[in-house]
């Protein structure tokens, strides 16, 4: 449980509620050379822990539900957009262009699973859209070139690095010093009472309103839990980004989907934030300041908010404008050399930097809410990837063997028609007593609904 208690510690939870946590042991499950399981279970048990404790808080319970974290629940989810079928059509994860290359002195991994990633890749090394070429053309420049050219063109490229140049990197080493969760009161709002809730099933977030700003994958699974847990999630996308569409289908559990140009429609956008609880972006620190969306600007024009922030390198250090995904940050931060073998780079059984940052991005709003509903204030709750990868390199111990074996997916998988097809996706491992088994209603087509709370 020591991780637990940890992750637990680090979204500001009371130490004696994690006995309100118990644990089915998997041996199998996300194996890895570092402990990617014990990072898994954590992040999932202080999220599932924040929802029961706050679902208590709403229903008037006189003790937190038990929760229970079983880690092929866990692993499941955590390899969400590979179980995913629709239409019994397996999705394809990653572009032919996003891999690890071999450079002159090392390796480099980029990521163009998006056309316009795509083209500032092939721009930056001047090449035609071909694997062969590209593999020529980074086979004879240095990682450290690759890596500051395609990111000078806008594009996404990254040297792989030992965990121990990673920590005498500026950037490593500032990532370092920050907390795991970065949590903040912006202001002396007054607390906002919320309406007591239902026990059958128990939802913690019924009736709150949240704004989804996010791309891949983290803050889409932190808002996809919250929807899980009740809240009206209704996620804007600008209509000159399209997202891809297996992506949307995994992520969009629960949740509406609406296109909004923030420039154009800013009017639109005010009148949602003027009634939403909650505001979760997933871009570029800064990216959206110019648009009022800084935390202190959303706390300004609606007290009481509560602001969750997730990135891949962090709001700080010379890296955090830089763009990045979970497969970057493995192979920045030193986790694809350890887990490969021998002479060449790795990656970890899942996107477990972004799964497990998302999870724990859930558990901080759902933590701000109880705080503010007691001692009020605007919250501030930030995350980043890079800060997920350093714990899990280096203060993470792996844990015991468990007592049974993690077969697959198990019974951790469900169906349901919607306007996508017919789909099968992985159950949330968000468990406590009570609660949810499933989303209230699959995802919609991206873009399709209107830019309104239900």
């Amino acid at each position: 449980m020591t991780a637990i208690k940890f992750a637990w510690s680090a979204v500001g939870g009371d130490p004696a509620l994690v006995s309100r946590v118990s644990t089915v042991v998997r041996e199998g499950a996300l194996p890895g050379r570092l402990p990617v399981r014990e990072l898994a279970r954590a992040c999932v048990g202080a999220c599932a822990l924040a929802a029961a404790e706050l679902g208590a808080r709403r229903a008037g319970l006189a003790a937190v539900p038990a929760v229970q974290v079983d880690d092929g629940a866990v692993a499941t989810a955590f390899h969400s957009e590979r179980h995913l079928l629709v239409d019994g059509r397996a999705p394809v994860s990653f572009a032919p262009l996003s891999r690890l290359w071999p450079t002159a002195d090392g390796w480099v991994r980029t990521h163009a699973n998006y056309p316009h990633h795509r083209a500032r890749l092939l721009g930056a090394l001047g090449v035609s859209e071909d694997a062969e070429a590209v593999g020529a053309a980074l086979a004879e420049r240095t990682s450290a070139e690759v890596e500051e050219s395609v990111t000078a063109a806008g594009g996404l490229a990254v040297a792989l690095r030992t965990p121990e140049e990673w920590a005498a990197h500026e950037q490593g080493a500032e990532v370092a010093r920050r907390p795991l969760v970065e949590r903040a009161r912006l202001d002396d709002a007054p607390a906002r009472v919320l309406p007591p809730t239902g026990t059958s099933p128990l939802l913690p977030a019924a009736g709150l309103r949240v704004l989804d700003l996010t791309r891949v994958l983290a803050g889409p699974v932190a808002t996809r839990t919250l929807a899980l847990l009740g809240a009206d999630v209704l996620r804007l996308d600008p209509p000159h980004l399209p997202e891809l569409p297996d992506q949307h289908a995994d992520t969009g559990f629960g949740k509406r989907s609406a296109l909004l140009d923030l420039a154009a429609d800013r009017s639109v956008f005010e009148e949602l934030l003027a009634t939403a609880d909650v505001v979760v972006t997933g871009y570029r620190p800064g990216t959206l300041d110019r648009f009022g969306l800084s935390a202190p600007a959303l706390a300004e024009r609606r007290p009481g908010i509560v602001v969750a922030q997730v990135s891949a390198w962090g709001a700080y250090g010379p890296w955090a404008r830089r763009r990045g995904f979970d497969s970057l940050v493995q192979a920045a931060s030193g986790i694809a050399a350890i887990e490969g073998p021998k002479r060449a780079p790795g990656a970890l059984p899942a996107q477990a930097l972004d799964h497990g940052t998302g999870y724990l991005l859930a558990a901080g709003v759902l933590r701000a809410l109880t705080e503010q509903s007691r001692d009020g204030g605007s919250r501030l709750v930030r995350l980043a990837l890079a800060r997920t990868a350093e714990w899990l390199v280096n203060g993470l111990p792996a844990g015991p063997r468990g007592d049974v074996t993690c077969d697959g997916p198990g019974p951790w998988l469900a169906e349901r028609d919607c306007t996508l097809g017919r789909l099968r996706h992985a159950l949330s491992p968000v468990s406590f007593a009570g609660g949810p088994g499933d989303w209230a209603r699959p995802p919609t087509n991206w873009g399709s609904d209107p830019a309104g709370w239900a």
